[in-house]
């Protein structure tokens, strides 16, 4: 499936994914060929098939990516009441859950922009003490092109979905 075409529900999903999830997966792969997955929750998608995310205490996805820039991204909808309307009616009315495959750059300071849309996503937390141990100076992006991606698909319940 072409990835543009489709960009603006892929965008809808990854924002219902990280508003049920605060994150999403992104896999890369270690120098034995062993899949390794990292929790992001600071990935931000652009309008052309693009994005960025803030990276900081991922030294296993850096190491890894310097061998292999090559990821996959995967944003799952896990609200309680989308679950559970989906499985009384027996259809998702939207896709619960999108791969998308792409590459992405060398490590770099962000961009004043950037770190903005970032302290923004965390904003609701800054009274709290971990705010400023996890988020308080993260500074460094990477961006990421998207070149396709694959529905999660669940049976006959996503059938009708990203036709």
């Amino acid at each position: 499936m072409e990835i543009g075409k489709h960009w603006p529900m892929i965008k809808a999903v990854l924002d219902k994914a990280h508003s049920t999830n605060r994150h999403c997966a992104i896999a890369t792969v270690s120098e034995d060929g062993t899949p390794h997955v990292t929790p992001i929750g600071s990935l931000f998608l652009r309008d052309d098939c693009t994005g960025f995310y803030i990276e900081s205490y991922c030294q296993k996805m850096a190491d890894n990516l310097k061998r292999n820039n090559r990821v996959c991204i995967m944003g799952i909808n896990s609200g309680i009441g989308y679950w559970l309307k989906s499985l009384f009616s027996g259809r998702f009315p939207s896709p619960p859950g999108v791969r998308l495959y792409g590459t992405v750059s060398e490590l770099r300071l962000g961009t004043k922009d950037e770190i903005e849309y970032f302290q923004n996503r965390v904003r609701p937390f800054r009274k709290l003490k971990g705010h400023d141990l996890l988020w308080k100076n993260m500074r460094h992006v990477r961006e990421i092109q998207l070149q396709s991606f694959e529905p999660v698909h669940a049976a006959k319940m996503t059938q009708h979905l990203w036709l």
